[in-house]
């Protein structure tokens, strides 16, 4: 196999489809999955599948951790036997300690180019900005160009989500400025989404179908008036109302690519089953 000039790496909250990871020729470094006294890689240790079917009658609501600072080390160095350098994208530094000890990883790595960006997202948001900076790899420009290249799209990208419950999210500590809604009216079906990193409320409805259909109204209306866009969408044990979803965005004249897919074990473990949601961005 001939050497990369630059390689993209992320980590598994990455949510994109197997096939799209191994066209892209994607590093994926698993998140680490707490629960019931082990400790499993993600999608590795535990598949998506067991994880749902575990769930429901677990006594004890798992916990997420990112890999130590030796262990990003010993990613990178993987990495390294095969590429010139390393564009390592991930989830967002706010919703993870991930960043931080990636950094601290890459520092032992001495002179060899990484360059590390925060999505200020997760999930297809995330996935979305991974297959971007892949495809500006493939054209041959250098890393420090793919990362300034990702850089410019972070700001354009919009991640919305409707969940069962914001029980997940309040017990992970990943709520964010929706932490307000917690004991509030028990039946509504909050819709949430990213700003500047972090998870915040957008709208509270009474049902989840009128959640769904809000979040649709809000993102096709945006979605129609932007070029070329890049979406995602995403469920947990929710497929149908995905694939409604998906079925709206395709009516968009604009759109250049829909993946479709579940949330891993570790994004799970925070937001519940339940939940669907969607990211997009549009071109520089």
């Amino acid at each position: 196999m001939s050497r990369a000039k630059v390689a993209i790496v992320t980590d598994s909250t990455v949510n994109l489809p197997v096939d799209v990871i191994q066209e892209h020729n994607i590093y994926v470094i698993p998140q680490i999955l707490n629960w019931e006294g082990k400790s499993y890689l993600d999608q590795i240790d535990i598949t998506t599948e067991e994880f749902y079917e575990r769930l429901p009658n677990s006594k004890d609501l798992p916990k997420t951790s990112q890999p130590s600072p030796g262990q990003f080390t010993e990613h990178f160095e993987k990495v390294a036997e095969g590429a010139d350098s390393i564009v390592a994208i991930f989830v967002s530094e706010l919703l993870s300690g991930t960043i931080q000890s990636a950094h601290l990883g890459a520092e032992a790595m001495g002179d060899y180019p990484i360059e590390i960006v925060d999505s200020r997202s997760v999930s297809l948001g995330l996935g979305l900005l991974v297959v971007a900076a892949a495809r500006y790899a493939a054209e041959g420009h250098d890393h420090e160009e793919v990362a300034a290249y990702v850089r410019t799209l972070v700001p354009r990208l919009r991640v919305l989500f409707v969940v069962d419950t914001l029980e997940y999210l309040h017990k992970g500590g990943r709520i964010g400025g929706a932490k307000r809604l917690v004991g509030s009216v028990l039946s509504i079906k909050p819709v949430l989404h990213l700003e500047e990193g972090k998870i915040e409320p957008l709208a509270s409805i009474r049902t989840k179908n009128k959640a769904i259909q809000h979040m649709l109204d809000v993102v096709l209306g945006e979605m129609k008036e932007k070029s070329k866009v890049h979406a995602g969408v995403i469920h947990a044990r929710a497929p149908q109302d995905a694939a409604y979803i998906a079925e709206q965005v395709r009516t968009v004249d604009n759109l250049k690519e829909l993946f479709v897919s579940e949330l891993t074990p570790v994004i799970g473990a925070n937001v519940g089953p339940g939940v669907v949601g969607m990211g997009y961005y549009t071109e520089v």
